[in-house]
């Protein structure tokens, strides 16, 4: 399985943000969109992603508030990126070993989507199940061995 199927899935909403905008914003808005990330663009291009980490951060270096910080001053200025191409099991060791719960889906410098851990593991099981429906039938319509067979 590749990331371009777990897309074709999910959908292709993106939220964004600019770097110049306050993080409370940004705060708001993945509040408000019940959503985990937003993928930082500037002139068309990906510069960063901004996550509940950094959110998360940014809340216990303030002392309990965002503070009144920009995005830029937060965000990951170099996140890490996957292709369509991508398969499934290279994106889950890289989740696993770069700790990332987020990847933008990078056709060239056009960005595709963004995939998160919830994605890969729901694919993962989807694909699990219907692999074991199919051994499944493929056992209950074995066929009968029958007692002239083993004369």
């Amino acid at each position: 399985m590749k990331v371009s199927e777990i897309l074709q899935v999910k959908g292709s909403i993106l939220y964004t943000i600019s770097p110049d905008q306050p993080l409370a914003d940004a705060a708001n808005t993945m509040a408000e969109k019940d959503i985990g990330s937003l993928v930082v663009m500037e002139f068309g291009d990906l510069v960063g992603m901004l996550t509940f980490r950094e959110v998360l951060r940014a809340l216990h270096d303030n002392a309990g508030t965002v503070g009144a910080g920009t995005v830029r001053k937060h965000m990951d200025d170099h996140p890490i990126t996957v292709t369509p191409d991508t398969e499934v099991n290279e994106v889950r060791r890289i989740m696993l070993e770069k700790h990332a719960r987020y990847l933008p889906v990078m056709n060239a410098k056009t960005i595709l989507g963004v995939i998160s851990f919830y994605d890969v593991a729901r694919a993962v099981l989807e694909a699990q199940s219907f692999e074991n429906r199919m051994l499944k039938a493929y056992i209950r319509d074995w066929p009968a061995e029958t007692a002239d067979q083993n004369d």
